[in-house]
Parts: C-alpha cells; sequence; structure tokens
C-alpha cells in the first residue's frame, strides 16, 4: 500500500493520477484533510482516509498498512511547517512504513537564504533520524511560481520585482511524473535525489521577453529594490513576515540556490521536461 498524503493539492492530486497508471488502484491510499474532495478517487477504488498533519490519531488511521509513504510538503513556512512534518514523520515510522519519501527542493539547505528551503533541510534531518529508509525529492522551483510573480505584467506592459538570477523554473506535471515513477520502483533513490528540474534556467529578464513574444505586446523588466518590493506587498495586504519569505526567493536565486539544471528528471519521465513557455502559455491563456 502506497499512501499520498495532499492528495487534492495541485501536486498531490497529478501524483496519484500517475501512479493510477503504474500500479493498481488497490495498492494506492491517500490521506486528505476532507475526504469529499476525494470521492473521485475513491470510486475508482483507491482508499481515501481522513488526515492531518496536525491530528496524529487521524494520520494513524490514515497511514495504517503503508509500506511507503509520500509525505507532500504543506503550505507553509517555519517553526509550523517543521512540526507538522515532524508529527507527519513520526506516523509512517509508526504505521510500520518501510520508506518514507518527501517533497523536498532544490536548495535545501539550513544557510538558505529562502525559508522554504531552511524548513526542507530541518524536514530532511529529521527524516536521517527517524530511523526508515527515506527519499527525498529535491524538486526544482515550481513554475507555477513565475506564473505567479508575472502577474498581469502582460496587461501592465511591465514586469516590476527585486534583482534576481536564473532559476530552473520546474513543471507540476513532470515533478508529479517522477514522483510516481520513484514511488512504483521503490528504493530507486535512496535518501536525497539530485535536483529535479526542467532543462534550463531563466530570470525574469528572460520571462518578461518570453510573455512580449507570447502576446505580441511590449513588457519591460524593471527592477525594484527589495524594501520597495516589500512595501508593495504589505500595502496589499500581505503579512510582512510573508512577504519577508517571498523576497528570500529572490535573495537566494541571486545567490545561484536554484541555478543548477541536471538531467535526472528527464531520465525518469523519459521525455524533455516541459518548458517555462509552456507553462507561461497556459497561464496567459487563463488570464
Amino acid at each position: 500500500m502506497i499512501i499520498v498524503t495532499g492528495a487534492t493539492g495541485q501536486l498531490g492530486h497529478q501524483i496519484v493520477e500517475r501512479l493510477l497508471t503504474l500500479v493498481p488502484a488497490d495498492r494506492v491510499g491517500v490521506s486528505v484533510r476532507a475526504p469529499q474532495k476525494a470521492q473521485m478517487l475513491a470510486d475508482r477504488g483507491v482508499r481515501v482516509r481522513q488526515g492531518s498533519f496536525t491530528d496524529p490519531a487521524a494520520l494513524a488511521h490514515a497511514f495504517e498498512g503503508a509500506s511507503q509513504v509520500l509525505i507532500v510538503s504543506v503550505d507553509k513556512m517555519g517553526d509550523e511547517c517543521v512540526r507538522q512534518h515532524r508529527t507527519a514523520i513520526e506516523a509512517a515510522v509508526a504505521a510500520g512504513a518501510r520508506r518514507i519519501l518527501y517533497t523536498s527542493q532544490m536548495g535545501a539547505g539550513a544557510t538558505s537564504h529562502f525559508q522554504a528551503c531552511r524548513d526542507h533541510a530541518a524536514t530532511e534531518e529529521q527524516l536521517r533520524a527517524c530511523g526508515v529508509p527515506f527519499t527525498s525529492l529535491r524538486n526544482g522551483f515550481y513554475a507555477a511560481s513565475a506564473a505567479h510573480f508575472l502577474g498581469h505584467a502582460a496587461d501592465a506592459g511591465e514586469l516590476a520585482l527585486p534583482a534576481d538570477g536564473p532559476v530552473a523554473w520546474t513543471a507540476h506535471a513532470d515533478l508529479a511524473d517522477a514522483a510516481a515513477a520513484i514511488l512504483a520502483d521503490e528504493g530507486r533513490f535512496d535518501g536525497p535525489t539530485p535536483p529535479l528540474t526542467a532543462g534550463q534556467t531563466l530570470t525574469f529578464d528572460d520571462i518578461a521577453a518570453t510573455t512580449a513574444r507570447l502576446t505580441g505586446r511590449a513588457v519591460t523588466r524593471t527592477t525594484t529594490t527589495d524594501e520597495e518590493f516589500r512595501r508593495q506587498l504589505t500595502g496589499q495586504g500581505v503579512p510582512s513576515e510573508t512577504a519577508a519569505q517571498l523576497l528570500g526567493i529572490f535573495a537566494a536565486s541571486r545567490a545561484g540556490e536554484f541555478a543548477m539544471v541536471d538531467p535526472t528528471l528527464a531520465e525518469l519521465i523519459g521525455r524533455e521536461p516541459i518548458t517555462v513557455e509552456t507553462v507561461l502559455r497556459e497561464h496567459l491563456l487563463k488570464g
């Protein structure tokens, strides 16, 4: 039994969909906060149980009988994030899982400029200490984040962000394919994987140019100071702590933390990864 957490989220849902093409549905279980949102999976034979990283008793039931547990990292940063991951790891160990997998990130490290990468490093330390073999999926930076930062720049004609560096923006769909392949081939990676990245790095200068090419409209990349960007975010109602965390992405990219490109993802999925241009095109069509 392979258990996937967060199976109604953007990444977790796609992982389960890919996994169902590789293993029978009766070998797949999901742990979700709201089981009714996973009814379509239940209808296909997937075991759906309620589980929350803040409720150890519920996780014990959700993880029952697991041979592998994939912990999809929570959408939080800081101490609360690390605490919730610890609860999930402890529940997987108690359930008797013989391998724990975790969606980490390229650049994970205790000294990263980006809080999420420090949280991933802390979680990986917990995995090393838990006594069960683990695989940490060092996912490339989500290309969806590039689209989010792009926002409505195509309409405004300006992409105003802090100074940045090259980033290996990587599509959720590719990372889901890779996670499913690793789950279906248990033990393929022990410990952290190589960075699971797309085939190229891009800066926001590149993204502005790509957007202009896709839309046929001029998009100028302008550079704000970190403090100007912080004030802009807080002025829009973003909490100051969250604004500081978002600024960490730019500081980390300037330091080259997301600049590595590795062939492992392409090897896992058996094709060239989706390009940022494709992700941006979909974003602009939706917009």
